[in-house]
């Protein structure tokens, strides 16, 4: 059986509306698998250019699976952030939220394996 790495990565610009107040980061962090496959998180990568407390959410099939709070000018590292395997035809999405007024950068690196 051939596995395949995905990726999902960039910088990307955000502007916060709340912490409570989770939204898609951009359309480039969006992955489905497909229907032929599985997929499994391997890792994320994430930094935060902003001085303030942000958060990224993994959501699958339009429900938040883990929360990921980044501080303030810092990074991230997670290991084998989700070890269950995404089914076929599942998607995924990165969703960020941020203090009310908050601004900055983020880098996102996330690896998935097609199984």
């Amino acid at each position: 059986m051939e596995s395949i790495p995905k990726f999902l990565q960039g910088v990307f610009e955000y502007s916060g509306a709340g912490l409570d107040q989770s939204a898609l980061l951009a359309s480039t962090l969006i992955y489905t698998v497909p229907s032929t496959k599985r997929a499994q998180f391997v890792y994320l990568r994430a930094g935060n250019s902003g001085p303030e407390l942000i958060c990224l959410s993994l959501v699958i099939a339009g429900k938040a699976a883990r929360y990921l709070p980044i501080g303030a000018k810092a990074g991230m590292n997670v290991p084998l952030t989700i070890v269950e395997d995404l089914p076929p035809d599942t998607q995924v999405e990165i969703h960020l939220s941020a203090p009310e007024g908050a601004t900055g950068q983020v880098v996102v690196d996330v690896g998935l394996l097609e199984i």
